[in-house]
């Protein structure tokens, strides 16, 4: 088989996006149009296609803001703006980072935990794994509130978990936020990390079992190596969740920096473009996370001896 060249790549995504965008440009003049049309009639004017086309493009508070509009929002706080702007999305998106990160560093760590139990103990099997999968029913937004605010009186409460911690106030704050990105992003490293454990096939159980391996040494030589693929797998799911539930806890508590905050500063105020821009600056910073992950996982591949595709 002829293996994909960079044009078999590049031109369907390519393709994707500017169909995507044409779509978007058409739905902004849509949406926008009842709009301007009140305006231009309360105003007398009667402007040509084009020219209302135009208006429909450059409001300064539309409906759905236009594709360039929202890049345009985007370079000027990003680019544009000082680090420690509170305009600025590095800034707002290295707050949202801080919480992504340890939250998921929390989600990785319970969820291999967790799997390792399910694996090794059946009645952990049995009893645990139907509640996994219930407590990922629970809509996210309905508990954010009760986790943020309960955990943050916790960790600056006068009782034995805060005085064991001493957290000052901003380090509560981010553990507390990141509370809703380990509660997101535990489950599915649980479970890729069980479906990993449980990879190998009987026949590489049996083997070594004729060797006389005890249970840890084919834990780690044969049970780890080969939950390995999904381990990174589930991470790429993790991360993106966990980036989610950072920005659901920055919703309901408050929160005056963040990506959360931007979009809670624009519906407030009703600044369409900078709700999209943040959108937008949550995705960017999803995809390099989702990459990074990627690198790590081929890295890993090759130094455990694996070949490339």
């Amino acid at each position: 088989m002829k293996p994909d060249t960079f044009k078999d790549k590049i031109v369907p995504v390519t393709t994707i996006l500017l169909a995507l965008v044409v779509i978007w440009y058409v739905a902004a003049i849509l949406m926008n149009a009842p709009f301007q049309r009140d305006m231009d009639g309360r105003a007398g004017a009667t402007p040509s296609t084009l020219e209302f086309i135009g208006k429909t493009l450059a409001q300064p508070k539309p409906i759905l803001p236009a594709p360039h509009q929202v890049a345009q929002n985007v370079y000027e706080n990003t680019f544009l703006r000082s680090l420690s702007s509170n305009r600025s999305l590095v800034y707002h998106s290295w707050v949202t980072l801080s919480s992504t990160l340890l939250g998921f560093g929390f989600g990785m760590l319970l969820g291999i935990l967790l799997a390792v139990l399910i694996v090794h103990n059946r009645a952990m099997d049995r009893s645990l794994m139907p509640w996994l999968v219930a407590s990922q029913t629970i809509p996210i937004l309905a508990i954010a509130p009760m986790i943020v605010i309960i955990s943050y009186n916790v960790l600056t409460g006068d009782n034995a978990v805060a005085h064991l911690l001493n957290l000052d106030s901003d380090a509560s704050r981010l553990v507390s936020k990141a509370l809703i990105s380990t509660y997101l992003s535990f489950f599915p490293v649980a479970v890729g990390m069980v479906k990993g454990l449980r990879s190998p096939e009987i026949m590489h159980l049996d083997l070594m079992r004729t060797y006389y391996a005890s249970p840890m040494q084919t834990f780690w030589k044969l049970r780890v190596p080969a939950s390995i693929p999904f381990l990174f797998t589930s991470m790429k799911v993790a991360i993106a969740a966990s980036l989610v539930g950072a920005i659901v806890g920055e919703l309901p508590t408050g929160a005056v920096a963040g990506i959360g905050s931007k979009l809670l500063a624009g519906s407030y105020y009703s600044q369409t473009i900078d709700i999209w821009a943040a959108l937008v600056a949550g995705s960017l910073l999803a995809g390099i996370l989702v990459a990074i992950v990627g690198v790590a996982a081929k890295v890993v591949d090759r130094a455990m001896g694996g070949r490339p595709a």
